[in-house]
């Protein structure tokens, strides 16, 4: 039996570190925004309303979780780049997920933004010479990290949400 909480599998650490790892990193991020729009593509608001899953957030909730989730990562990257060391903020995505926005807000805006943010992020990243993915940043929770052991974690977040909503569509739609 799978777990519905992973449909592609827990996340495992492989730092990017080399040529082929961090193409495989733009890559997922590039790829994230049409894999979510087709997860999401004629969802009713009452399939939107739906949970994924027993104790879950709603394909609505986990829309706007993604978009606000890669908008701190981005951030994050950033002052990565143009900082030395920086300590990072953390967010309580939980607590995020239920304000009213991310409850009952129309998905586009995230859409959208989820859409626009990784375009950039991809520029960014494709940018990037190979040390700048050594450069760390602090985490409150998780210490000091590079950029070429946080983005692997990032790349494989967009899949595995897409994944759920996949899967929670399958259920509502009957396959389709």
């Amino acid at each position: 039996m799978s777990d519905s909480r992973y449909p592609i599998g827990p996340f495992e650490a492989r730092p990017a570190t080399t040529d082929a790892a961090r193409r495989e990193v733009m890559a997922q991020l590039a790829e994230a925004p049409a894999r979510l729009r087709a997860a999401v593509s004629g969802l009713s608001d009452k399939q939107l309303d739906t949970r994924y899953r027993e104790g879950g957030w709603t394909v609505r909730q986990l829309v706007h979780h993604l978009a606000d989730s890669d908008m701190n990562w981005y951030v994050r990257v950033k002052l990565a780049l143009t900082e030395e060391g920086p300590t990072i903020k953390p967010f309580d995505q939980e607590k995020w997920a239920e304000l009213e926005d991310a409850k009952s807000g129309p998905i586009e805006p995230s859409l959208a933004l989820y859409g626009a943010l990784h375009a950039r992020w991809v520029d960014l990243l494709e940018s990037l010479k190979p040390e700048d993915w050594s450069r760390k940043f602090y985490h409150p929770e998780r210490g000091w990290l590079t950029l070429a052991e946080a983005l692997p974690s990032v790349g494989w977040h967009g899949r595995h949400h897409a994944a759920q909503i996949m899967q929670q569509r399958k259920a509502m739609l009957g396959g389709n």
